[in-house]
């Protein structure tokens, strides 16, 4: 893998002797306060502004802080007027927008399409606060108010719609959100190095339009430049992926070589295509091996550059130990904002994810190449979480990120793992590459413990249990000392059908991490508890696998209060398969394997039903199908069966069961499909 500029390396820009910012300002007066006549650059956000380093535009805000330039943030502007966004007036160098920690269309509708009432990322919870598809929406405001200055668009939201995609909202493919935007520079996956990088670029004179040479960004252009080779994607489709132990993927020039991936028009009147072009980005996304991308949109050309290579420990540290002040903006007053109650006692160690789960949203914005802070970082932000932050009472709430215990596991081989185009490092099972040791973790939780005034520190990140049985001491740890009783793990499902799509472990290593779990527990004398997720109605899901799975819940002794039905986010390799009904793990095409696409609300109440079969409003409907089904011998009362055949008076018209809104995580740009592995 390339190496890249050090992000603490450059020379700080000339404002830098503005000094830092107690909290970055939101209005004219606190502009005044700092002794600043302008913003060199302003960030849009559809979040409140928490100046903590789980919300993203705070980390973007104070990384362009610590390198010299004035920073403004405009949170949560009302959209149906450009002149809040008038408001700290115009940037020197340019306007960064994005919808927030959350894609604004899940952060505001259910996988039913029911609009929510509620919002975390907002004082008091407020729903409708942000606009439907903020991105676009604030870009075009940013555009009537400043017509002629720079915008860039960035946050989970633009980064699952960087080319064309499938939009579950409406039911059909829309084009790459730079061309909606309008915007000039379209920044994917974690920001930091790109972000840096472009505003000491445009500081020194660069004119935006002539920035094509930046990893982790997408622009348009008119056609392919001279000097690059063009690659039908279906060429790349043919080649295999690495295989197991392999040190080299192919010797071409991938540095001047761009995939041609199938246009917009062609997504959009051929399904096939869609799912093909889908697994030609997430086969194109190892930052060590992938090519440029590029997609026609009518006369332009939709143009994505590789992916930016991961930060390194040094750079993690001194992202994650800029001036936070870990609070909201005191603009909020004493409003309570949910999602930063939940994580202002939590602690980012990693980013990024090997799973490579089809239906989660990490691996496309962060990437699967873990990036880790050093544990003397970790062991500071303790330090100043336990003395600064008011109502502290010593319990960290979470170490972790994207998935608990991937902190310090990579490949053994750098060669091989800047080589390898696999999805998944433990899908169908764990690489013989991946260096399993959590000894490193261990350590970790066993110094964070021993600090001064920290009587508990908890793990709420999603623990990955087929890697967690690669090292029973963590388990453990784990189990020992770092649960509050209950244990969140995310199972999806138990059969073959969906768990092959999901790229997910079979039943049986949910088995062995119980046992692990169950025995230790006992050991330190503690009762505690798995609590297992799953999912409806994703992709490969029949009704028979949804019987099955709630005859396990039963005889296991679950009953689900919370269920979830899979929701097609933007981008994913299973949201493809809603799509198009063909399965882009492997290569696609119009004779290629048919994969059973629960689609429908009718069907998707069902399939909710099942993991709610407890609940007597669920039982008609439950009783309907299993007699459809052949399976009425499961309608009684004995303790084989599933529903009785009595039904409460007054209860059960057929209703599905219910999900609170998603809770948001001690992460930044994470989704309701990031839920635990």
């Amino acid at each position: 893998m390339e190496a890249a500029r050090d992000i603490t390396a450059y020379r700080k820009y000339w404002a830098s002797r503005f000094g830092t910012a107690p909290y970055l300002p939101m209005s004219r007066a606190e502009m005044e306060a700092l002794g600043w006549d302008s913003c060199d650059v302003i960030l849009v956000t559809g979040d409140a502004y928490v100046d903590h380093p789980s919300f993203g535009m705070a980390i973007v805000g104070r990384t362009l802080e610590a390198q010299g330039f004035r920073v403004g943030i405009i949170a949560q502007p009302d959209w149906r007027d450009p002149e809040p966004f008038k408001a700290l007036g115009r940037p020197n160098l340019f306007f960064g927008v994005t919808a927030g920690n959350m894609d604004s269309m899940v952060n505001r509708y259910t996988s039913d399409r029911r609009v929510r009432s509620d919002d975390a990322y907002t004082p008091g919870g407020e729903g409708g606060k942000r606009p439907d598809r903020s991105v676009i929406v604030y870009a075009q405001r940013v555009r009537e108010a400043w017509k002629d200055v720079p915008l860039v668009i960035g946050g989970i939201e633009a980064s699952l719609r960087r080319i064309a995609h499938f939009d579950y909202w409406s039911e059909k493919i829309r084009r790459s959100i730079l061309l909606d935007a309008k915007a000039d520079l379209l920044i994917f996956g974690n920001a930091e190095r790109q972000i840096v990088e472009l505003a000491h670029r445009l500081a020194g004179g660069e004119r935006i339009e002539d920035v094509s040479d930046l990893r982790g960004t997408a622009f348009v252009r008119r056609r392919t430049p001279d000097g690059w080779t063009e690659i039908d994607s279906t060429a790349v489709d043919d080649q295999p992926t690495a295989a197991v132990g392999s040190r080299v993927v192919r010797n071409a020039d991938r540095a001047r070589s761009v995939v041609r991936m199938p246009s917009y028009e062609q997504v959009v009147a051929d399904s096939v295509l869609y799912a093909h072009a889908s697994r030609i980005l997430h086969t194109e996304s190892n930052p060590g091996n992938a090519r440029a991308l590029v997609q026609r949109h009518g006369d332009v050309d939709v143009w994505l550059n590789p992916p930016p290579i991961p930060l390194t420990t040094k750079e993690m540290d001194w992202v994650y130990e800029r001036a936070y002040q870990r609070q909201p903006h005191p603009a909020y007053g004493k409003a309570e904002i949910p999602a930063y109650k939940m994580i202002r006692f939590s602690i980012s160690i990693q980013r990024g994810c090997f799973g490579g789960c089809t239906f989660c949203s990490i691996t496309e914005h962060e990437g699967r190449i873990i990036q880790n802070r050093s544990e003397d970082s970790v062991i500071r932000e303790i330090g100043t979480v336990r003395d600064t932050v008011p109502g502290f009472t010593g319990v960290i709430s979470d170490l972790g990120g994207p998935t608990a215990n991937m902190y310090r596991i990579a490949c053994k081989s750098r060669e091989v793992e800047s080589a390898c185009r696999r999805p998944s490092c433990v899908f169908p099972g764990v690489c013989p590459n991946l260096n399993t040791d959590h000894s490193a973790l261990v350590g970790l939780y066993r110094r964070a413990r021993e600090l001064p005034g920290v009587k508990k520190v908890l793990i709420a990140s999603g623990v990955r249990y087929d890697l967690a049985i690669e090292s029973p001491e963590y388990v453990k740890e784990l189990a020992q000392h770092h649960v509050g009783g209950r244990l969140k793990i995310a199972p999806e499902a138990i059969t073959e059908g969906p768990l092959s799509k999901m790229m997910k472990p079979g039943i049986g290593a949910y088995d062995r991490f119980k046992e692990l779990f169950e025995r230790y527990s006992k050991e330190a004398g503690k009762e505690q508890y798995l609590i297992p997720y799953f999912i409806a109605a994703h992709p490969g899901t029949t009704d028979a696998d949804m019987l099955e799975l709630a005859l396990w819940l039963k005889k296991n002794g679950f009953r689900a209060d919370q269920v979830q039905a899979f929701l097609p986010s933007p981008m994913a390799s299973a949201t493809a398969m809603y799509h198009s009904g063909k399965n882009p793990l492997h290569r696609v095409s119009h004779a290629s394997e048919d994969v059973v696409i629960p689609k429908g609300l009718k069907v998707r109440r069902l399939h909710k039903a099942f993991l709610r079969y407890h609940d007597a409003n669920n039982w008609p409907v439950l009783r309907e199908a299993l007699r459809r089904m052949g399976r009425a011998d499961l309608i009684g009362n004995g303790k084989h069966q599933l529903v009785p055949a009595w039904q409460p008076a007054g209860v059960g018209s057929g209703g599905e069961g219910h999900r609170a809104a998603p809770k948001p995580k001690a992460r930044p740009f994470r989704t309701q499909h990031t839920r635990p592995k």
